[in-house]
């Protein structure tokens, strides 16, 4: 990763506009084709120093309902199947620990949400399954410092 690529990443982190040309002004910015950007962020991608460039959206902020949550289970592999075949799961993952497995599960509503839990935790049977829900919300951003030393 060279000096133009920190300078992308911390260009790009604050949000691409909407439009035809998204890249257009980090491109003068830089000094630097849209497409080479393009590249640069495609090649970070391929050689692991991102693992994702896609758009996020604020669930909260549209009226979606999440939560995250928790479960003990002693057979994780079938607990994560039936987890993962509802539609408002996302990021789901085991963990080495009593609380193996970890999930956000995300609904239009309160009501709908605390049912597809009930629903869920009937159906994995677990030892114990709980929900997390977000008191703060708290956004990390990296800045990358760096020198011209490369």
């Amino acid at each position: 990763m060279d000096n133009i690529d920190k300078l992308i990443l911390n260009e790009v982190q604050d949000g691409i506009p909407i439009e035809k040309n998204p890249f257009k002004n980090i491109s003068n910015k830089l000094n630097i084709t849209e497409d080479e950007i393009v590249e640069r962020i495609n090649r970070l991608k391929q050689n692991g120093y991102i693992r994702r460039f896609g758009g996020i959206f604020d669930s909260q902020r549209i009226g979606i309902k999440s939560t995250l949550v928790a479960v003990k289970s002693k057979d994780v592999e079938n607990t994560s199947k039936i987890i993962n075949e509802y539609s408002g799961v996302t990021h789901n993952y085991q963990r080495d620990d009593d609380y193996n497995i970890w999930f956000t599960l995300m609904a239009s509503s309160k009501e709908e949400l605390e049912n597809i839990f009930k629903e869920i935790k009937e159906r994995i049977k677990c030892e114990d399954m709980i929900s997390l829900s977000c008191i703060n919300k708290h956004k990390v951003k990296v800045y990358l410092d760096f020198d011209n030393k490369g």
